[in-house]
């Protein structure tokens, strides 16, 4: 992979989980794999991919949009330094407006992501 190019990354908990992965591991396998064309498409389009693929949520958090038959899907990201794009969240959406529940959920793991990636780097000697 060359400098230029995007890495989606994983947000993972204080257990080392990942709840997007566990997310897509739930879903059905045509479902999973339209999610993972998807993913595609966000990493190689990054900044410049946009609706109906992404939309902006708030401040740093945007969704990525997936529906099956009956079903509508999201996985809410951040865009980070160093050409990284961080999966936070991912969910079933049930409701026209993305419930508060699902976008708390998501400025959680960021702010956790956000104090982790301070702490590793104060632990590697650089200061921010």
């Amino acid at each position: 992979m060359s400098d230029d190019e995007w890495v989606l990354e994983f947000y993972l908990d204080a257990r080392g989980s990942s709840p997007v992965e566990e997310f897509l591991d739930s879903l059905d396998l045509k479902t999973r794999a339209r999610f993972l064309w998807s993913l595609e498409q966000l990493r190689v389009r990054n900044v410049s991919a946009h609706f109906p693929l992404v939309r902006h949520l708030e401040e740093h958090l945007w969704e990525l949009r997936e529906e099956s038959r009956t079903n509508i899907y999201r996985v809410i990201y951040c865009f980070f330094t160093g050409r990284r794009i961080v999966l936070l969240h991912g969910f079933q959406k049930k409701t026209q407006k993305t419930p508060a529940r699902e976008l708390d959920t998501a400025r959680r793991r960021y702010e956790d992501w956000l104090l982790r990636q301070e702490s590793r780097r104060e632990r590697n000697g650089h200061s921010t």
